[in-house]
């Protein structure tokens, strides 16, 4: 089964165009149209799409096959290989990696397909399939959340030396006292830290904490960026 991976169903990866019967092109093109098919699904999951691209996509790994079909014969694999990867320019307008990475995709389908490797083609699109959609569920190349300032009133009467410690462990990644100020006539202290939440499903409970432990107290949450320009 492994060996028959590897040979392709035209015999010889010199064979002729013309040597190629009708079944087997046949054969090539239905398995090029279903492998194209889920090339598009795998692209649809979880990402946001056009339906124009779809199914251009679906119909790439036919038009690939078939160009190498014809010049298979001709001017050998080699080159064909670098003149169906110039096809890459069939899209004006630049797309994003994933769109870009799934042309690609698509394109080695129609290579292997077109040459006659009917079931590496299809081994190769479950194994991609199945490896993009680990990589898009798990937390892999996920963006870390962004820093926050927090900014907490106390009564001056409250050491806030760890005050709030606890709290912080609970809710973010990391946290930093960076600034402490007096306000409202010395009768209140401001401080200011910088806090990494873990996540941001985690900032209404920890908000919440603090204004039971500061008695309820002015409490603000922002990017850090912004509460600069405030300040």
């Amino acid at each position: 089964m492994l060996d028959s991976m590897f040979t392709s169903v035209f015999g010889t990866s010199e064979a002729l165009v013309g040597s190629v019967s009708s079944i087997d092109f046949l054969l090539c093109c239905g398995v090029s149209i279903a492998l194209g098919c889920l090339v598009a699904l795998i692209y649809m999951f979880k990402h946001n799409y056009s339906k124009n691209f779809v199914v251009t996509l679906a119909l790439l790994p036919l038009i690939v096959q078939m160009v190498i079909t014809l010049v298979n014969g001709n001017i050998g694999a080699g080159i064909a290989v670098m003149g169906v990867f110039n096809l890459v320019r069939f899209r004006s307008i630049p797309g994003s990696a994933k769109d870009i990475g799934s042309v690609f995709f698509a394109m080695a389908i129609g290579l292997a397909t077109g040459m006659g490797y009917l079931w590496l083609a299809a081994a190769f699109t479950v194994i991609v399939g199945i490896a993009n959609v680990v990589y898009v569920i798990s937390p892999f190349g996920k963006k870390k959340e962004p820093g926050k300032s927090l900014k907490i009133t106390i009564p001056e009467d409250l050491d806030y030396t760890g005050l709030f410690d606890d709290v912080f462990d609970r809710y973010t990644a990391a946290h930093e006292l960076i600034e402490v100020q007096t306000t409202n006539m010395g009768s209140l202290f401001l401080l200011e830290y910088e806090i990494q939440l873990k996540g941001p499903e985690y900032e209404k409970g920890m908000i919440d904490e603090l204004r039971y432990r500061n008695g309820n107290l002015k409490i603000t949450c922002g990017r850090m960026a912004a509460a600069r320009d405030v300040l």
